[in-house]
């Protein structure tokens, strides 16, 4: 088995997955293990955080969308003195560190501070979305791309989303955290010349217990998030690629005639 490189006075930024402990990668599990002090988003599901031993230091750094426990600053400077008091620091991140993580800003405070850090990653929201929905994010002939968008660059921002590139029909969106951007969301991307009729996909706590699956279409989207709370961490998944089960397969046969024809 390979051993994770874990010394006194190192950072590890680990993935904690979407919040299903299964859903935690060997890797991820034995990093958390090893930690003497975990610092945790409100994302990390809670069956995780309940597994760290009572010895091991747990400190709640959770963001949900305007309602900061710590600003960053605090949290990398948290992270920074942890470590050089010569303990294992676990940044632990739900998803994925990468996407939508604030990742490069403590790696940044690490790498400042000469501490060495490194990153696990972890599985993100809009696969674990995907999957309890018993669909794929793309589709042979369909769905070529999928563009991960987090609703904290929709309307109201200084600079708004490319409404035109986000309308490639061709395209398979994942917006994280996306329920507050519903409706803006919906009109942008009709006003850009996508379909009314474009299939939609609300996840509502994806891979948890209480995990909810909302389906219709672009049109109805404002409507279709209107019985999920804003604590609820949600992900809209907007495209041909999340069609309906019954009509899936149907799709994809016709793309890969579709495919086929263009190979002769």
């Amino acid at each position: 088995m390979h051993m994770v490189d874990f010394a006194p006075g190192t950072v590890w930024l680990v993935g904690a997955g979407p919040g299903d402990p299964e859903l935690l990668t060997r890797k991820a599990a034995r990093l958390i293990a090893a930690a003497d002090v975990v610092f945790y988003d409100a994302l990390v599901g809670a069956a995780i955080v309940d597994a760290l031993a009572p010895a091991q230091e747990r400190v709640s750094v959770g963001k949900r969308s305007g309602r900061h426990s710590r600003d960053q600053a605090t949290i990398d400077a948290m992270i920074v003195a942890a470590a050089r008091a010569g303990k294992r620091v676990v940044r632990l991140k739900g998803g994925d560190p990468a996407v939508f993580g604030r990742t490069e800003e403590e790696l940044a405070a690490c790498r400042a501070a000469g501490i060495r850090v490194m990153i696990c990653p972890g599985v993100t929201a809009a696969s674990a979305a995907a999957a309890g929905a018993g669909t794929a994010l793309t589709l042979r002939g369909a769905a070529r791309r999928l563009t991960l968008v987090t609703a904290h660059l929709m309307p109201g921002q200084d600079k708004g989303p490319d409404w035109a590139a986000l309308a490639d029909p061709e395209t398979t969106l994942a917006i994280y955290m996306g329920r507050a951007a519903a409706a803006s969301v919906s009109r942008g991307l009709i006003a850009a010349g996508r379909s009314p009729a474009t299939p939609v996909l609300v996840v509502v706590n994806a891979s948890l217990p209480g995990e909810r699956m909302i389906r219709g279409r672009l049109s109805s989207l404002a409507f279709l998030v209107e019985t999920v709370s804003d604590s609820e961490p949600t992900m809209l998944l907007i495209g041909e690629a999340l069609a309906a089960p019954a009509t899936a397969p149907d799709a994809a046969r016709a793309s890969r005639r579709s495919d086929d024809a263009l190979a002769v």
